[in-house]
């Protein structure tokens, strides 16, 4: 499935698409620096009814969000890891086999640790416009 995004107000629209296609609660994001990882997984909370501010976990590695009917969403940023034990350090397994819904930025600093279950969205820049690609593993 692809989607062309040329403006930000269209990610809502893309979100929900995106939501209501997929079974897997947990999605890989693959795309350059600055191509909108984060961006689309505000939106995507948006759509899930996050309560919490939704923020780049760059430093954390990790944040948490509740969503208003109290369920928890999980969002990574492996940019700046060292190595893959700093992963397996914060309990990246528990993370991964809890029925949260789990976002991670940067999956390929964790090669393997990332299950097969894990959809994949693609993002990549042209001129002004996003193409976002969802690839499906379920």
């Amino acid at each position: 499935m692809k989607w062309i995004c040329e403006k930000i107000a269209d990610l809502d629209n893309i979100s929900r698409e995106i939501l209501s296609k997929t079974s897997s609660r947990k999605i890989a994001f693959y795309a350059e620096m600055g191509a909108g990882k984060t961006t689309l997984i505000k939106s995507i909370c948006k759509a899930l009814n996050v309560i919490d501010v939704v923020k780049s976990p760059t430093f954390s590695i990790v944040n948490e969000y509740i969503s208003e009917s109290n369920q928890s969403v999980y969002h990574f940023d492996f940019y700046r890891l060292n190595n893959r034990q700093e992963a397996i350090d914060i309990g990246l397994e528990t993370y991964f086999n809890d029925s949260s819904y789990c976002f991670v930025e940067w999956p390929t600093v964790i090669g393997d640790l990332l299950p097969s279950d894990f959809n994949s969205i693609y993002i990549e820049v042209e001129d002004e416009k996003r193409i976002i690609k969802l690839s499906l593993n379920d």
